[in-house]
């Protein structure tokens, strides 16, 4: 008895530090593997990938996308105050779609302008978490149901990551995105969902769970390196080898094995791919865009066609020395975007993969006197070479306080559901329109399940 309680304090010890999920078989996966080999799942085609950029801590995006004349202006100028951008400091913008309005840029958002240019990014007016669609009037009479705990954080974030009639679920809607184009990724032991920012509900699904790594890489096992490193490891191997009588030592043994195999062969394959020419900034988002870049390039070694990442800016909660802070964030989230984008060309992947922002709200049009609260609706953007760039879509608000898209203090009502938004990720990514109520359960309330941004 002795000697097997030690075993497994040292199963125990050996394995800390293991951070990284694989996406393991199990009834559930078998079973869309079944269906997949009989024809019930989408046809097998060229890879795809989405990287979700979440701006944490609610994104004033109404300080990114800008009215740069007229009424729009005027109504803008006067509710944000000292916040306002100056007219003639606002980037242009020549959208494709011609709406009589007028909007451009925040001048620290000059790498966003070229994309958009370039017609490789567009901007979705107005999203936010919404049960149903919501007018002003329905708002304040109460005879719509609104979100639950409208303008907090952890609520709001789990909104947005969950998107399901049953807040309380510990799936996301990329995580049941990713379980149904599962059987596309060749039996791979590695999941098609990849965290670099920690861990979120937004990858877990039923079947698929995340796989977390660093901007350095894989999460390797503690305590393995170097020459005593070396003898722990093969010690360790040597203990998942031995034959395991009960289920649960076998199954965790099968687990711990193919996990490390699946780490020395994505190490493997990093070390063995090209360097990317493509520079990009020395930031925390840049280091992990960067990686996401070096993952897409080994792709074909790991024999995956569908991946979803997620990555992470943090800072924007700007209550306070917003003029200060909000530059320097457009500014680093531009030039990281701009870096990926250019590596997606010298990767030859453009059209493969495409890179969308979430935040969970929006901020108030109303200043405090040095920043902004946290409010509702928001402007995301998508960007890559199947987007229908130079473009905004959706309807961007009136910024009259007090007016129509105005639920209270200068939190702007959204008029797109984040299911909108997302039900178009999911379409491009490949599931099928008969899916798509199961991934988010209440996108039939709402007009239009494709927005057309890809």
């Amino acid at each position: 008895m002795k000697s097997h309680l030690d075993r497994r304090a040292f199963l125990k010890a050996a394995t800390q530090g293991a951070f990284a999920v694989t996406a393991v078989p199990t009834l559930g996966q078998l079973s869309q593997w079944t269906e997949f080999a009989l024809g019930n799942t989408p046809a097998r085609g060229p890879y795809k990938a989405l990287v979700c950029l979440y701006l944490a801590g609610g994104h004033d995006s109404f300080n990114m996308l800008v009215p740069r004349s007229g009424a729009d202006y005027t109504a803008y100028a006067t509710t944000r105050d000292v916040l306002a951008v100056p007219s003639a400091s606002v980037l242009p913008l020549t959208p494709i779609t011609v709406s009589g309005r007028d909007f451009g840029l925040h001048p620290s958002a000059s790498a966003l302008q070229t994309l958009f240019a370039a017609g490789k990014l567009a901007f979705v007016a107005n999203v936010g978490t919404l049960v149903q669609p919501i007018t002003k009037a329905q708002y304040q009479s109460g005879s719509v149901q609104k979100p639950k705990n409208l303008f907090s954080h952890s609520d709001q974030t789990t909104l947005w990551n969950a998107q399901s009639a049953l807040p309380t679920t510990p799936h996301g809607w990329a995580g049941r995105m990713a379980d149904f184009v599962l059987p596309l990724n060749n039996s791979s032991p590695l999941s098609p969902a990849i965290t670099l920012a920690g861990s979120t509900r937004l990858l877990r699904g039923q079947t698929v769970a995340p796989y977390a790594m660093t901007t350095s890489g894989t999460v390797t096992l503690s305590g393995t390196s170097g020459t005593d490193g070396a003898r722990r490891l093969a010690a360790l191997q040597n203990v998942l080898a031995q034959s395991h009588g009960h289920v649960m030592e076998r199954a965790f043994a099968d687990v711990r094995e193919e996990a490390m195999a699946l780490d020395g062969q994505i190490r493997n394959a990093l070390t063995a791919a090209p360097a990317l020419a493509t520079v990009f900034p020395d930031t925390s988002l840049g280091r992990q865009l960067r990686m996401v870049a070096r993952m897409i390039g080994i792709r074909t070694t790991l024999g995956v066609q569908r991946q979803v990442f997620f990555v992470r800016l943090d800072g924007f909660d700007t209550h306070d020395n917003q003029v200060t802070f909000l530059p320097t964030l457009l500014s680093t989230l531009g030039a990281a975007v701009a870096a990926f984008q250019a590596a997606m060309a010298e990767l030859a992947t453009e059209p493969d993969v495409t890179l969308f922002t979430m935040s969970e709200f929006g901020r108030t049009l109303t200043t405090n006197g040095r920043g902004t609260d946290h409010g509702w609706g928001g402007v995301q953007f998508v960007q890559g070479g199947a987007v229908r760039g130079r473009d905004i879509y959706g309807t961007m608000p009136n910024y009259t306080l007090g007016g129509p898209d105005d639920a209270g203090s200068g939190r702007i009502i959204p008029t797109l559901a984040v299911d909108q938004y997302a039900a178009t990720l999911a379409t491009w990514f490949g599931v099928a329109p008969g899916d798509l109520a199961t991934v988010f359960p209440r996108l039939a309330q709402f007009s239009s399940s494709n927005l057309g941004f890809l």
